[in-house]
């Protein structure tokens, strides 16, 4: 399985999340920030993960609009992430907040799933301690087992990968 990893960055914790992800998928894949890549022009790929920073419950204007150029994903997997800050350590109306509007891994998904990928993985989120971070203890660590899971997955190592429910 080819694994391209992609994603948009405005503090670095997100690239920081790519780069483990990229490192648990092994030898051979690299992260790439959208800035680098034609949306037209991707290299040849199994699963796209995609992964954004959260801003106002939604990934950057940048990676929609990004995504939004890609070609069709037919017969391609998909796996999303984001960075977030954490609502279980916010304040009362923070948490509120953070419940209505969401987070962006969620939306990635969804645009993947519009361009004709198929899910390999339900979205995940990276804690971010702050706005501008740094990334929580354990996050790096924790979206390179991610990615080792991914790529163990039948699911994602299967040419056809299957919608996950």
């Amino acid at each position: 399985m080819t694994a391209l990893v992609v994603y948009d960055s405005l503090y670095g914790n997100t690239s920081q999340i790519a780069d483990a992800i990229a490192s648990g998928f092994g030898p051979g894949t690299t992260s790439h920030r959208i800035s680098e890549l034609d949306p037209q022009r991707l290299p040849d790929f199994d699963l796209l993960v995609a992964g954004s920073p959260t801003q106002g419950g939604r990934p950057t204007k940048r990676m929609q609009e990004w995504l939004a150029q890609i070609p069709s994903l037919v017969g391609r997997g998909s796996a999303s992430f984001d960075t977030r800050i954490d609502p279980k350590a916010s304040n009362g109306v923070l948490r509120v907040l953070i419940g209505l509007i969401g987070f962006a891994a969620p939306r990635i998904s969804r645009l993947l799933a519009a361009r004709g990928a198929a899910a390999v993985a339900p979205p995940e989120g990276f804690i971010v301690t702050g706005k501008e971070g740094p990334l929580q203890e354990g996050e790096y660590a924790r979206a390179s087992a991610w990615a080792q899971a991914l790529a163990a997955s039948p699911v994602a190592t299967s040419k056809t990968a299957q919608p996950v429910g």
